[in-house]
């Protein structure tokens, strides 16, 4: 039954297979995706717009919003009773009649939608045959974290009269809820804007959003709505700022979100557009351009995109599976962020990465108990983290006691911090304590074996298909690098480093199989694997460096991956080493399959699995990046800081350009 049900699922959900073409057209300069009504008639997967503080996912009909995310606001969920993120009061509730007939998806002709990344503004048109060509605009402002802009131009295809409405939609889950207008001078401007609030399900968190009209002169503004009478050829146009804000990050959220409209009435929406747009431009320095492969690049661009939509520097936020595109795994913080997400975004943006790394440092006390709770000495991180730093994984999911690698991904992203940025002072007092307090649950955590090896029983490893099992290879690989860390911060810090770190370390068991494979737990016999666990001793933890092992491993466990439930990172994993190790053809292969089964139409949004439809997956995304950044393009965190080893380009590519990296912002060029 299950099989059935899965080739129903696949057969249901386009995906773009090899040889084939994402639906839509890539603008010339790489920057705009548009796509028509044709490229979506059979499936739909939204885009989001985000600023790492709020997530608005429009969706195809006209001037519909899907929801709201909030980043950092949690409470509790009901199915599972664990802490999730929380969808928002979504401010943007459109309505528009012309001519006596209200806008729906049934009467309109036209229609098509761009995602603008360069600008990170997403534009839906459309028309109202013989009366209204529209245009309209959704951004979340990089400049304003709490705040939103839809920006909206009306072209009269005939005489006509134009009435625009808005209204807030509260999540169906809030309690409480309540709205009005709101009529007041700030000086001597008037204010009339439209407010809502609730309270989330368990009442722990309030929630406030307000939104107001900016119309030219052809409106005449009415309370919550606008009115105009346009001739033939005649274009109105009105913004319609928003903001909304929660008690997590306000004590006063109600009149926060009120003030946050005054001020952007005091500085302009034009004004306020241009700093989005400044700060986008800014975040764009770091920026991957390839050429003579057009969906290589369009996916690309689309994923570094979304990671930088969903990160924001100074925010001390991480980035969740599904970034803020949706609740998806509750928005919890898992290992996705660390080892998949983080690597790219610390080649490309420290400023994101230095928040998502002080997510950690910041919660490091919830993992001391953590790992007082459960016996061990130390700072046991949990698998899912809510934003509080504790434990949320759902009590029937085994991973939550079981998955420890997740304390030992933690150390060895925040030792790549150190050695990308050089700062000492940051290693002294945040980086080392969490090293030391991670390499000391590890300490109390192994058990040492008869022959002086070590071993790691009672884990879940990076497959999530083999359960309490010792000895897993990702696991122990990942152990032995993050003590290896440890010691290396210990002594840079003049630290007393104990000497059984070295011993575990050098003395932690890696199996190896009768055929000379790398055993993916003591007691592996071939069977199929969620994802890839072995591999990743090769990349990213360089662990296996010999050719021939390397080359063992990678071909032994390919057709090992499930292909139909694995999420979509493994084969990203291999595209890496097959660069690394020069076979380019391989190397293409798995970068078309770290992809191609995962995009969804029209924009081509990454799902986590083949049979899946969750777009957008973060965690895939931060995967295809390392295939490019440090496959096709060299790139390796070292000791010393940011190396390039020995580049390569796929067939189909002439250049690949690699934009602003590191602290010095460096570019490097590729060319066949």
């Amino acid at each position: 039954m299950h099989l059935i049900l899965t080739a129903l699922l696949l057969f249901s959900i386009p995906v773009v297979s090899a040889g084939a073409s994402l639906p839509g057209v890539l603008s010339d300069d790489g920057w705009r995706i548009t796509v028509c009504e044709e490229d979506c008639r059979d499936s739909y997967s939204g885009v989001s717009v985000a600023n790492g503080t709020l997530g608005l996912l429009p969706w195809k009909e006209p001037f519909s919003i899907r929801h709201l995310m909030l980043n950092g606001v949690f409470d509790r969920q009901d199915e599972n009773m664990v802490y999730a993120i929380q969808k928002g009061i979504c401010p943007f509730g459109i309505t528009m009649t012309a001519g006596g007939e209200t806008v729906t998806s049934d009467n309109i002709a036209g229609w098509s939608q761009t995602l603008d990344m360069k600008r990170a503004e997403h534009t839906t048109s459309f028309d109202l045959p013989g009366k209204i060509r529209v245009e309209y605009s959704f951004m979340a402002l990089r400049n304003l974290p709490f705040c939103l802009m839809m920006t909206c131009s009306i072209t009269a295809l005939d005489d006509v009269d134009v009435t625009v409405m808005n209204r807030m939609a509260v999540p169906e889950t809030y309690a409480d809820a309540d709205s009005c207008m709101k009529s007041f001078f700030a000086e001597s401007r008037k204010i009339d804007l439209l407010h809502a609030c609730a309270r989330t399900r368990s009442g722990s968190c309030s929630v406030h959003a307000a939104s107001m009209f900016f119309p030219d002169d052809s409106f005449i503004r009415d309370s919550a709505s606008l009115h105009a009478v346009l001739a033939e050829g005649e274009t109105a146009s009105f913004c319609l700022a928003a903001s909304v804000c929660s008690s997590v990050d306000f004590k006063d959220p109600l009149n926060e979100c009120v003030r946050q409209i005054v001020y952007m009435d005091r500085m302009g929406p034009e004004k306020i557009i241009a700093g989005h747009r400044a700060e986008w431009e800014d975040l764009w320095r770091g920026d991957i351009e390839i050429e003579g492969d057009d969906e290589a690049w369009r996916v690309v661009r689309l994923a570094l995109y979304s990671l930088y939509s969903s990160g924001r520097k100074g925010s001390g936020l991480s980035i969740p599976p599904m970034g803020l595109s949706s609740d998806g795994y509750s928005g919890h913080i898992f290992w996705d962020g660390e080892l998949w997400v983080f690597p790219p975004l610390l080649l490309m943006n420290r400023d994101i990465a230095s928040s998502m790394i002080d997510f950690r440092a910041t919660r490091l006390q919830s993992a001391r108990k953590k790992a007082f709770a459960y016996g061990y000495d130390g700072a046991m991180f949990p698998w899912e983290s809510d934003g509080y730093g504790e434990e949320s994984t759902p009590v029937w999911a085994v991973t939550g006691p079981m998955e420890h690698h997740i304390s030992a991904d933690v150390a060895v992203a925040a030792w790549n911090y150190y050695c990308v940025t050089g700062d000492r002072l940051w290693l002294e007092n945040t980086g080392w304590p969490m090293l030391r307090d991670i390499a000391e649950f590890w300490e109390s955590r192994a058990v040492r074996n008869d022959d002086g090896s070590w071993s790691i029983a009672g884990v879940t490893g990076a497959d999530e298909y083999a359960n309490n099992v010792t000895d897993n290879a990702f696991t122990n690989g990942a152990v032995i690098r993050a003590l290896q860390c440890a010691i290396k911060a210990g002594r840079l810090c003049k630290a007393k480093v104990p000497d059984v770190w070295k011993d575990m370390s050098e003395g932690l068991r890696i199996l190896e199989g009768a055929d000379g494979i790398t055993l993916e737990y003591d007691g592996y016999d071939g069977e199929q694997i969620k994802q890839a666990d072995v591999n990743l001793l090769g990349y990213p933890l360089g662990i296996i460096t010999d050719r021939e092992q390397l080359l063992r491993d990678l071909e032994y466990y390919e057709d090992k991956i499930d292909p139909v439930n694995g999420p979509a990172m493994s084969f990203s994993v291999f595209c890496v080493q097959y660069a690394r190790l020069g076979n380019v053809a391989k190397a293409e292969e798995m970068f078309r399959r770290c992809y191609r089964p995962f995009l969804r139409f029209p924009f081509g949004v990454f799902s986590e699995t083949a049979a899946s439809d969750n777009p957008y997956f973060m965690t895939g995304a931060g995967g295809l990046l390392q295939a490019v950044l440090n496959g096709f393009g060299g790139l390796e965190i070292a000791d010393r800081g940011i190396v390039r080893k020995k580049p390569v380009l796929p067939q189909s590519w002439s250049r690949l350009t690699i934009k602003g990296v590191g602290p010095g912002r460096r570019t490097y060029v590729t060319e066949r």
